[in-house]
């Protein structure tokens, strides 16, 4: 299973990097093209093509779309004419006209707000939900319509203590995407949560702005900047504290994730090394999670004689904690 969260952190992960668009070539696994990306994105065993996609996906309508979602379009008559598949990331306006894609198109990966349902062959492109996406984040709650508008501020008051809608949900999403993953041990969802103010607080700090207006509870200019990815996005962590037997301060789960690229991966990469657990590195490490540092992380917690998902590379507290006292 995924999330619609995961979606989008590897499908932006691939648009930080750049990833040029090559249909021979591949990619931490998977080919350079718009159906490789959505193949990665959906975290699919290999890469598809858009022939075979939508066996991976169920039809949604255009009022059903939520991030994560795919939109198809296969010319079977002559595949190689126009044949594409981009991401669904939230629409830009109350009216559903424009949306963020997520693509990989000449020259490279990239986030762009798009036209519904795309710039060519409108009428041909299909909705597609993965399979594998968890439940929850679509249904409504708490007296809020079930698919808001992403462009539209639905008022502060369904944010806070004891609220549980959609919004909060699509709020959780957005900061994901702005870098605000670590605050999010699971989630994001429908139940407001320390989580989802700590990372609005981080977001509203990153504007500039202190005091009451960075207080963790989004008002109209957080929204906007959120849904129009406008503004300064959330910092990387960086280190400071610990514990009292010298142990640096876990950062989080949120740190360690496909797409996340900070100090603690680096931080943590280079203590595997001094423990004698880099022997899945063949360069670094670095700032960048990747597979190297979850098959490493793995090998230490085996080692630890854990089994099952107390050993599935990725580091919690104790993990941490043992590795660097």
């Amino acid at each position: 299973m995924t999330s619609r969260a995961e979606i989008i952190r590897h499908a932006q992960h691939w648009v930080d990097r750049g990833v040029r668009y090559s249909m021979g070539s591949y990619y931490e696994g998977y080919r350079q093209d718009c159906s490789g990306f959505v193949s990665m994105a959906w975290g699919l065993s290999g890469s598809q093509w858009t022939g075979s996609l939508a066996s991976y996906g169920v039809r949604v309508s255009k009022s059903d779309l939520q991030p994560g979602d795919m939109l198809l379009y296969h010319n079977a008559a002559n595949p190689v004419n126009g044949s594409h598949v981009v991401l669904f990331g939230g629409w830009t306006d109350a009216a559903h006209t424009h949306y963020v894609a997520y693509e990989l198109t000449p020259p490279h990966a990239m986030r762009r707000v798009t036209p519904f349902p795309y710039w060519n062959h409108t009428s041909g492109y299909v909705a597609y939900r993965s399979r594998a996406v968890t439940p929850g984040g679509g249904q409504g709650g708490g007296g809020t319509p079930a698919r808001p508008a992403q462009g539209a501020f639905p008022g502060a008051g369904v944010f806070g203590p004891g609220q549980h809608n959609t919004y909060i949900t699509q709020l959780g999403q957005m900061l994901v995407q702005r870098g605000g993953a670590r605050f999010y041990s699971t989630g994001p969802g429908p139940s407001w949560g320390q989580a989802d103010q700590r990372a609005t607080a981080a977001f509203q700090r990153a504007q500039g702005w202190r005091g009451a207006e960075a207080d963790g509870i989004p008002g109209p200019d957080t929204w906007r900047l959120l849904a129009n990815g406008t503004g300064h996005d959330i910092p990387a962590a960086s280190g400071g504290g610990g514990t009292a037997d010298g142990v640096p301060a876990f950062p989080g789960r949120g740190v360690f994730r496909p797409g996340q690229s900070n100090s603690f991966v680096a931080q943590l990469g280079r203590q595997l090394v001094k423990k004698g657990f880099g022997q899945h590195y063949a360069v670094g490490p670095g700032p960048s999670w990747s597979e190297s540092d979850r098959r490493n992380v793995e090998a230490f917690q085996r080692a630890q004689g854990w089994r099952g998902a107390d050993a599935d590379g990725i580091p919690g507290p104790e993990t941490w904690r043992r590795l660097f006292r």
